[in-house]
């Protein structure tokens, strides 16, 4: 993947403004047995080399996880979306935070059935996200970015869907579950899968990064990877794995079995916690919030295991008061 190119709610109805407060809210989830962080590209094929002899050592380091930026957006439920990435990269230039890398999980750009549109968005994507300070990034599509026409702009413009790679003792997948159609990995994919994880040393923590999430979440509201259990079955053989992925637009954390699975925010809109509503849609623009339930999430791993912590993005729009 190329560098510069490709990184619990209850199902329950509460108020808007109470659950914004519930997805802004910023925490540390701690977690012992997972690690996390990467080097620079994510080839097609796996890691070169992976040792089944023996693991790396792990050293402390932080990732981010960025998602559902959703680049073209317009409407009031973001009227700030012309600027909400470039703010989102600002805020994380001018934190205290020093990360690995930078990881994107998916819906990248928001949908559209113009090719050149598409095109479009993602090389403005692509040059926002450049302003970077952490140049290590990798990249993963969505359904928005890969579903119109099964991920072949996107291949062209950001490389290969899926791969993986090994940093500081901690082994990383990126997994494609958006580029078919029906939700799915599909047989190819997890044949590769199945290998890569084969290879890796059983002591050694496994992140995948993907962007629907691999169990069944919600599968009416299409938060869901309809082969995904077949995927959860390879990591579940291993006594350290987690999985980080977007696509639901809210911060949730959902153990299985020993395996973690772990929703970021959105950077464009939030959407209702699973089953709350009769009809998913996006919750509308609440002038009275200041991180109008956005975020982005550091991951620190060490040798004590994996800490998740949770940050907003302030926005005010123009006529609303300053906090």
């Amino acid at each position: 993947m190329k560098t510069d190119s490709i990184v619990e709610l209850a199902g329950q109805s509460i108020e808007r403004r109470d659950l914004l407060k519930l997805l802004c809210l910023a925490g540390v989830v701690a977690s012992g047995g997972l690690a996390g962080c990467a080097s620079q590209r994510a080839p097609a094929t796996g890691p070169k080399s992976p040792s089944s002899e023996s693991s790396s050592p792990r050293d402390e380091f932080v990732f981010l996880q960025l998602s559902d930026t959703h680049w073209g957006y317009s409407g009031p439920n973001n009227p700030l979306a012309e600027v909400t990435l470039r703010e989102a990269v600002k805020a994380i230039n001018g934190s205290a935070l020093e990360p690995d890398f930078v990881v994107f999980t998916g819906d990248l750009t928001h949908t559209t059935d113009d090719t050149s549109v598409r095109k479009q968005r993602m090389r403005e994507f692509q040059s926002i996200v450049s302003d970077l300070k952490v140049k290590t990034r990798y990249f993963l599509p969505g359904e928005h970015d890969a579903g119109p026409d099964a991920g072949e702009t996107y291949r062209e413009l950001f490389g290969e869907t899926h791969g993986a790679f090994d940093h500081k003792g901690v082994h990383f997948t990126l997994l494609d579950n958006v580029s078919q159609p029906g939700s799915v990995i599909g047989d190819a994919q997890l044949e590769w899968f199945e290998k890569d994880v084969s290879r890796v040393h059983p002591e050694t923590p496994l992140v995948v990064l993907t962007h629907r999430p691999l169990f069944e979440l919600y599968p009416s509201w299409d938060w869901v990877t309809r082969d995904g259990a077949r995927a959860v079955e390879i990591l579940a053989r291993r006594p350290s794995a987690s999985v980080f992925y977007g696509h639901i637009h809210q911060e949730h954390h959902q153990k299985i079995g020993t395996i973690e699975h772990h929703a970021a925010r959105s950077l464009i809109f939030p959407l209702p916690a699973p089953g709350a509503v009769e009809k998913k849609a996006a919750l509308p623009w609440d002038p009275e919030s200041a991180e109008h339930g956005l975020g982005y999430r550091a991951i620190r791993e060490s040798a004590a295991g994996l800490a998740l912590s949770e940050h907003s993005l302030s926005l005010i729009a123009p006529g609303e008061a300053s906090r």
